[in-house]
């Protein structure tokens, strides 16, 4: 973590210390971003679709559908791509549906990528929920285990053995929970035959989300020559009014080749330059990324321009990559959360992604609503509850100063069985990935590696341990927590993050009806966690059900009424605790979102304090005046950022 001011050659030689340990994994996944050297082609639309509804769920690979159309080989529906399909249909077994379904796809790939052999083709998949097979015209391609990150395949050479044939893609898609899978889940038969019908099974979860499935963010054809841009990792720091970029840039395809680095500014002009593959760029009166609110001039980007020139046998070869970059500092004390070294305040919310018809599917009209909605109500930040949200999201938070805690899939890890070894290794992996995936962007501030897991449980700790020790590894330069709500004292993985998060509902899930004991509760939650860790803390979670247009005076639980008192009353404390070592507040939740079925929840869970549909609540007010008076009693905002306006 940056620490306060140092001379500047000790922050070059800490930047280049960091790097001796980060990131692992052998290849990149960059963005795939056009260039004059890379060609972008989207395969969103609609796609064949068949759901295996086979008692075993495995007729789709005994009888190998991907070997022929997928329409020959039964009923196939339209799907569009991406989104979930659960809620797309009018079939409720569909809607509730556990085990593989099928995609697929033949798409026209531009002759010129497939007669230009120096031209790499790669195939790539967003998302999808949670254990995928892809293969192109037959031929598996590759196998991804995990929801939420992208996975990809290099597939020209398969293209250019026979260019004749179209390129038809099929992706199997398997929602299946287990205790092995992040998040975990278990499989429960119930064979009494006076009860159910033969060969019944129901997928429980430890989670309260809907297990939405499919191919959730886009799949894409992208581009690149023979010898490329594989990863850039990027690492900033500064000193006076000097930034520091200590960048490293991975080439794959060529041992030998010529590399230029510059780092433009925001109208294009080179602030500083280089030709190695890494090294410590100084700027000169930089411009820092600031969140949204914390500056007049919050969300500054500077943009790294790597070229990579080839000669093979008399012929040129040149790949461009463009990497955004946000020049800014973390870093924790035992009671401030601090950006460019000036105490930063979470008031923001949690999201999901989440919303009618689309379910989890990636949606740019859906996207842009909710960071007006979110700039409108003054939220500074948000986590990413409870799985990595898809990457464009994090390129506008990027670029509208939006802080996020970036969270992997680690929820409802209740299990003991979860704690085995098989687990720890793939929850390692998750990480490895996100990290992967997230770590140049400067609007992630910290990690947050599981949410409400059962940590008292002995093997938790071990567990916790490994993990968090992991994850500093693979990053040093941001903060870990994970999510609690389990008690103070009994909490295996505290000792080992940076920041406490936790998660209580005083006056909904217990004392229910009873408003009066949240001051008591929450002042007695703050006081046992700091007094033991020492530590500063988050309140990562809090609120109650209202649903749109019940009211009730007095207030009672459910109504909009109760949903602003219990708001208020929690504010209250946070008032008093903020100036200690209380560093936020996240909202539970940013707008109502669905959940299985279940007599505790009313089509879904309505904590929002927007409806599913994007329109406020009253407690949306309450908060969006609160947000406000808290962002501008930092003194550093001009007059005209108290009324806020769109994107």
């Amino acid at each position: 973590m940056a620490a306060s001011r140092r001379p500047g050659l000790l922050r070059v030689l800490w930047l280049l210390t960091v790097f001796a340990a980060v990131f692992s994994l052998d290849s990149g996944m960059l963005y795939p971003r056009e260039s004059s050297s890379r060609e972008v082609k989207e395969l969103s639309g609609l796609w064949d679709f068949r759901a295996d509804k086979s008692p075993s769920r495995n007729q789709g690979f005994n009888e190998a559908w991907y070997k022929r159309r997928l329409s020959e080989t039964g009923p196939v529906i339209d799907m569009p791509v991406p989104s979930s399909y659960n809620d797309v249909t009018q079939d409720p077994a569909l809607r509730d549906f556990i085990g593989w379904v099928w995609y697929e796809r033949e798409v026209v790939v531009p002759s010129r990528w497939i007669m230009d052999a120096g031209t790499r083709i790669v195939l790539r998949v967003g998302s999808a929920h949670y254990h995928s097979v892809m293969w192109v015209n037959g031929v598996q391609v590759t196998v991804h285990k995990g929801g939420h990150l992208p996975f990809e395949a290099e597939i020209g050479s398969l293209l250019r053995a026979d260019p004749s044939k179209s390129c038809r893609i099929t992706v199997a898609v398997n929602n299946t929970l287990t205790l092995d899978t992040l998040p975990p889940g278990t499989i429960q038969h119930l064979n009494d035959p006076t009860k159910y019908p033969n060969g019944f099974f129901v997928q429980n979860v430890y989670f309260d989300f809907f297990n939405y499935a499919g191919i959730h963010r886009p799949v894409l054809l992208y581009t690149t020559p023979k010898a490329y841009v594989d990863d850039i990792t990027v690492v900033t720091d500064f000193t006076d009014n000097t930034g520091l970029v200590k960048y490293q840039v991975s080439v794959k395809g060529s041992s030998s080749f010529t590399l230029k680095v510059t780092l433009m500014d925001k109208s294009g002009h080179c602030v500083a330059a280089s030709s190695k593959p890494s090294e410590v760029l100084k700027v000169v009166d930089v411009m820092l990324w600031w969140p949204y609110l914390m500056h007049e001039s919050p969300a500054y980007l500077y943009s790294l321009e790597v070229h990579v020139l080839t000669s093979d046998m008399g012929t040129t070869s040149e790949d461009v990559y463009s990497l955004p970059v946000g020049i800014r500092t973390v870093s924790v004390t035992s009671s401030q959360f601090l950006i460019n070294n000036k105490p930063f305040y979470f008031h923001g919310v949690n999201k999901h992604e989440d919303a009618d018809i689309r379910g989890k599917g990636f949606d740019w009209p859906l996207i842009v609503k909710d960071f007006n909605l979110l700039k409108w109500l003054g939220a500074n930040s948000f986590r990413t509850s409870h799985y990595p949200y898809a990457e464009e999201i994090l390129q506008m938070c990027d670029r509208h100063g939006i802080v996020v805690i970036d969270e992997c899939p680690g929820v409802g890890i209740k299990d003991i069985r979860s704690y085995g070894n098989t687990s720890l290794t793939h929850h390692l992996f998750v990480m490895d990935e996100l990290i992967r995936r997230d770590k140049n962007h400067p609007s992630v501030v910290m990690w947050s590696v599981a949410n409400e897991p059962a940590s008292e449980m002995p093997p938790a700790e071990y567990y916790f341990k490994t993990l968090i020790k992991h994850t500093k590894t693979l990053d040093p330069t941001r903060p870990v927590t994970y999510v609690t709500d389990s008690n103070y004292a009994r909490d295996k993985g505290a000792p080992f993050v940076d920041v406490i998060c936790v998660n209580s509902y005083f006056s909904w899930y217990h004392d229910a009806g009873h408003m009066e004991v949240i001051p008591i509760q929450l002042n007695t939650q703050f006081e046992n966690w700091y007094g033991k860790y020492h530590k500063p803390i988050i309140q990562s979670e809090y609120g109650a059900d209202a649903v749109p247009g019940i009211h009730s005076d007095p207030p009672m639980m459910f109504t909009e009424e109760y949903q602003k008192a219990v708001l208020q009353s929690y504010h209250n404390v946070f008032d008093q605790k903020r100036k200690q070592y209380v560093i936020g507040e996240l909202i539970w939740n940013f707008a109502d979102f669905m959940t299985a079925q279940g007599i505790t929840r009313v089509v879904g869970n309505k904590k929002g304090i927007f409806s599913r549909q994007r329109q406020p609540k009253s407690a949306a007010f309450i908060l969006k005046e609160r947000y406000w008076r808290l962002a501008n009693e930092t003194g550093r905002l001009p007059i005209w950022t108290k009324y806020p306006c769109s994107l």
